[in-house]
């Protein structure tokens, strides 16, 4: 069951594209500007909207880590913006100048790809913001891109029908005549498919275009056979050009919009449909899965986003609660560290993961060290977001078996406080959960409920030392 929960109609013209953060949702359009939405209340950030392009706005996503988003526009450039705060941390020109279409960023946030109508494409490295590399599809304007979850590859879709397979170098590895009358938009699948007679690993693709329909492809990259782009099926169900397609963060679902102004999500294993939504009045442009939580955004040529809450129970939403309760995460299998990856925000690591076969017990053994020498996170920042992840679930790990004083426990989250800070009520909270509850513009208490009279947060050391000698007391 799929229920629409909420309707953005902010935008003056066509919604063009929509993107999830773990915490955001973002939106542009052909009114030149790009909004920014908190999804627990879906109330718009206060520096949005974000007024930078001078035409329409045709692409927008966010970094793996939600701190930066990007932007694409016919005006040539594609911007990025800090979403702490809606700055403006470059504009990077098409070397072409010619009207931008789509944009990406890699797995780990090094690279950031754009891809242009005139069928140019070009990586950009977001450490020193300057070109990389660049190409161009064979023919046709370049209208859709996505990366490979581990990122040592990315698929590229044409206005003249083709599916383009690079390597991270932006050298050709394949091309394949998809669709008779042009690609609209692809998707790679976070979770690969492994192959048990060959043991060769695919990843899943999802293509659809001007000719009605939805295809599912398989890659496989075997030291023999080179690179293989494999058909697997064909989804049916539209009456019309399909203008998107997405898989959810389990790989279990997919979905589409078309002219027909129906939205249709799939089952992606059988090739069911589940749903089929008819809310949009004109052509449904985007649709979009959360990485973390079970909703979907559509957005239409009808100047509106629909928000749906997806009664479905995908793995990425609910089974890393179940697992945490019912198996010690020291016997978590692969599968299990892959669906808490997805409930901490850090979906575009399940590839990385499962290559290098992290469990359970290495994920509790990882340190900042092996992630970046063994799994080779050059990002300090993500690094840091992942090693950060990995201690709350060790003090879980530790609260699962010792009772923790309650003083210690932070009263919005109800975890162990590792930076507690005094309120203007009197109450210790973990610091970063009363930011955010102060960001989503709440001025009362989290306890009393009664107004702030100062947003002003104290460190509280005492709690702090306390919090710490009693760490020091019970060792895992």
């Amino acid at each position: 069951m799929a229920t629409l929960i909420h309707t953005l109609a902010d935008h003056s013209d066509d919604v063009n594209y929509c993107a999830f953060s773990s915490s955001c949702l973002a939106t542009c359009s052909l009114d030149k500007t790009v909004r920014v939405y908190s999804l627990n209340s879906f109330s718009e950030l206060p520096y949005s909207p974000l007024r930078g392009h001078t035409y329409a706005v045709h692409c927008c996503c966010f970094s793996p880590s939600g701190h930066a988003l990007a932007s694409c526009s016919t005006d040539g450039t594609t911007m990025v913006w800090d979403t702490g705060d809606g700055r403006v941390l470059a504009v990077l020109g098409q070397p072409s100048a010619s009207p931008v279409r789509v944009c990406r960023f890699s797995p780990l946030s090094t690279l950031l790809l754009a891809g242009a109508a005139d069928g140019s494409l070009v990586l950009w490295n977001m450490q020193s913001l300057k070109l990389y590399r660049s190409g161009n599809v064979k023919d046709g304007s370049l209208v859709a891109c996505a990366f490979s979850p581990n990122g040592n590859f990315f698929v590229t879709g044409s206005s003249c029908g083709d599916l383009t397979i690079w390597d991270d170098k932006m050298r050709c590895l394949y091309n394949e005549k998809a669709h008779d009358l042009g690609v609209t938009c692809c998707d790679i699948s976070s979770q690969p498919i492994s192959d048990g007679d060959h043991g060769f690993r695919y990843f899943q693709i999802a293509s659809c275009g001007q000719d009605n329909q939805i295809k599912l492809w398989l890659i496989s990259f075997a030291e023999s056979l080179g690179v293989e782009l494999k058909h697997k099926c064909t989804l049916n169900g539209h009456s019309a050009p399909v203008l998107a397609c997405a898989f959810s963060c389990d790989g279990q679902m997919l979905v589409s919009g078309s002219v027909d102004k129906c939205v249709i999500i799939y089952e992606t294993i059988t090739g069911n449909t589940l749903h089929t939504l008819s809310q949009h009045t004109r052509y449904v442009t985007t649709c979009a899965f959360a990485p973390s939580s079970p909703l979907l955004a559509t957005g239409s040529m009808d100047k509106t986003v629909s928000i749906w809450q997806l009664d479905l129970k995908p793995p990425c939403a609910g089974n890393p609660v179940e697992n945490e309760s019912k198996v010690a995460v020291e016997d978590w299998s692969e599968d299990d560290v892959s669906a808490w990856l997805h409930a901490q925000g850090l979906a575009d690591f399940v590839g990385l993961f499962k290559i290098n076969n992290i469990d359970g017990k290495e994920l509790l053994n990882l340190t900042k060290e092996s992630l970046a020498n063994e799994l080779k996170i050059e990002s300090l920042g993500l690094r840091s977001k992942v090693l950060q992840k990995i201690e709350e679930l060790r003090r879980k790990t530790i609260s699962d078996s010792v009772t923790i004083p309650d003083e210690f426990l932070c009263p919005i989250t109800r975890e162990l406080m590792q930076d507690p800070v005094i309120a203007a009520d009197g109450y210790s909270y973990e610091k970063e959960a009363m930011e955010n509850w102060i960001s989503n513009r709440r001025r009362s208490s989290p306890m009393t409920n009664l107004p702030l009279h100062s947003l002003v947060l104290t460190p509280n050391r005492t709690l702090k030392m306390a919090i710490t000698r009693w760490l020091e007391t019970h060792p895992k």
